[in-house]
């Protein structure tokens, strides 16, 4: 985020309306907002939020105060962008929890701000996850495509479309965002365990969903499929517990996310992986263009992708796609043995463990050392260490504090 937009009067106008929000400050929002304000509310949010709502007023009594009666929240504004027609692009989340059911929000939003010449606020445009909305509300809605289970700390995504060999479709990418959703919000998760029913982990895209949907542009539909399922896999990356995925069969083109979102992968006696996307004449989701060259190397991943290049399980073990390979018939039990192990480790260390190996792509040597200098504090001040450390040499008992 530059100097310039943090400094824009817009972006502090912008801020000061978040405040004023988050305090129910009338009087501010008065002086904030242009007497030809609109509104533009999703369409979808429950209560009937959404829509337009034209004046001042009716944008607080129809969707604000509405908000306030139904929900603790707080929009967390965290980028801000000036868009070419002098407008302002703010993208964050809304954090809260539902005052009827206690269920945890975490709804991505993007507003779009107007401003008059006096700086005040002519227009809002609000863009969000309603079904986050709707399920904080009303409780989570029956997964179809997915059995979730949390047992002894240990989160399960199996993914269960077994006739379809787990093939993804539109509900299985919003479900992936949702089962995500679910476990970044739940304290009592301390690893995670993603494996699939049937003969394969996912053979990636639903062909079959992609010519039902021929009468959309199959750009615009794969799209719409994509970015939920892209938003899912951002949940995981950011998650503060360790990662375990069985896979197994074939596992192949968007559902190779699954495999990358680990931080272990298990690998059943035979499975192959394949990116598949030059087959289908697109060029790949997933998370696949970062992540396998930074796993098994740049050459192996453009070979790969460009000549759709089979990955054996040998060739996966050997390059660093994966970290065991299993007999078929133990793979469950196995990663259920190794996500059981981790959920019984030091979940603040692991969790600061994943953070540092994740940013430190990003990093010169000495920005690496100094933040492993900050974390290595916060974690020595939790209360596994001080078990581990007092305990020394006997093995503790690690409660996740």
């Amino acid at each position: 985020m530059s100097r310039e937009v943090l400094d824009d009067a817009r972006a502090l106008a912008a801020r000061r309306l978040y405040a004023a929000l988050a305090a129910g400050d009338r009087d501010a929002l008065s002086a904030l907002l242009h007497p030809d304000f609109i509104g533009h509310a999703a369409e979808g949010l429950p209560l009937g939020m959404g829509g337009e709502h034209v004046g001042a007023e009716a944008m607080q009594s129809k969707l604000w105060w509405r908000i306030g009666e139904h929900f603790r929240v707080r929009a967390d504004a965290r980028q801000f962008a000036s868009l070419e027609d002098g407008r302002l692009l703010v993208s964050g989340s809304y954090v809260g929890t539902s005052r009827r059911t206690g269920n945890a929000l975490d709804a991505e939003f993007v507003h779009i701000i107007g401003f008059a010449p006096d700086g005040r606020i002519t227009s809002l445009r609000q863009f969000t996850d309603t079904a986050a909305w709707h399920a904080a509300l009303d409780g989570p809605e029956r997964l179809q495509t997915i059995d979730y289970s949390v047992t002894d700390g240990v989160a399960t995504i199996c993914l269960n479309r077994p006739d379809a060999r787990n093939a993804i479709n539109m509900t299985m990418a919003r479900e992936t965002f949702e089962v995500a959703r679910r476990i970044a919000a739940d304290d009592s998760v301390r690893s995670v365990l993603i494996c699939g029913n049937g003969p394969s982990l996912t053979v990636g895209g639903d062909i079959d969903f992609f010519q039902e949907g021929r009468s959309e542009a199959f750009g615009d539909l794969i799209q719409s499929m994509t970015v939920p399922f892209h938003q899912g896999f951002d949940v995981l990356s950011r998650l503060n517990v360790p990662i375990v995925t069985a896979a197994h069969g074939a596992v192949a083109g968007g559902g190779l996310g699954y495999v990358y979102a680990a931080d272990l992968v298990l690998a059943a006696e035979g499975t192959r992986f394949l990116t598949a996307f030059a087959g289908l004449g697109v060029s790949g989701d997933g998370g696949g263009t970062w992540h396998l060259p930074r796993l098994i190397g740049v050459r192996r991943a453009a070979q790969a992708y460009l000549r759709n290049t089979p990955i054996t399980d040998t060739e996966a073990l050997d390059w660093g796609l994966i970290n065991e390979i299993v007999p078929a018939d133990e793979l469950r039990d196995r990663a259920l043995a190794v996500a059981t192990e981790l959920a019984n480790g030091p979940t603040k260390a692991y969790g600061a463990m994943r953070q540092l190996l994740r940013e430190s792509w990003g990093n010169d040597l000495p920005s690496q050392l100094a933040a492993e200098t900050r974390v290595i504090k916060f974690t020595a001040n939790s209360a596994d260490a001080a078990e581990a450390i007092t305990a020394f040499p006997q093995k503790p008992h690690f409660t996740g504090g």
